[in-house]
């Protein structure tokens, strides 16, 4: 098997960008890699019920409990995320998905990009955070 038959994650802070500890600047992907898409998760159980009404920090631990389940159904892992894309309801202070996103994050090997929106409404009152997810696996 050749080089390009493997695949290969790459994630980069150039010279010249801030280099955070809370995202990634770039991610290339070469090779053989399989792209991983989960819709916007909302805090919603498998009965279709919202968890945590009113609480953002609750609905952001729900979204990524949701993720988590999204990611283990294909094959993935938190460590396979190279993009978060985050909305959160306008009115809504970004601290508490902060928080919960960092503890999120002192589980992953690498931090994704990420980006970090305040919408004008999320499909229901009641959703103060969705979250898209892309994750990459490499295939061996």
């Amino acid at each position: 098997m050749s080089d390009t038959e493997h695949g290969a994650v790459q994630r980069i802070n150039p010279d010249g960008l801030y280099e955070s500890p809370d995202f990634t600047q770039v991610v290339v992907a070469s090779g053989a890699v399989t792209t991983i898409r989960v819709a916007g998760q909302v805090a919603i159980n498998t009965a279709g019920q919202i968890v945590g009404k009113g609480d953002l920090g609750g609905q952001a631990e729900k979204v990524f409990d949701n993720i988590e389940s999204a990611l283990r159904a294909a094959g993935a892992s938190l460590d396979h995320v190279v993009h978060w894309t985050v909305y959160v309801a306008a009115g809504q202070s970004l601290g508490p998905v902060v928080e919960v996103y960092r503890k999120v994050l002192s589980r992953m090997a690498h931090p994704p990009i990420v980006n970090l929106l305040h919408v004008a409404a999320l499909a229901s009152p009641d959703y103060l955070v969705e979250i898209e997810t892309v994750a990459l696996l490499p295939e061996a």
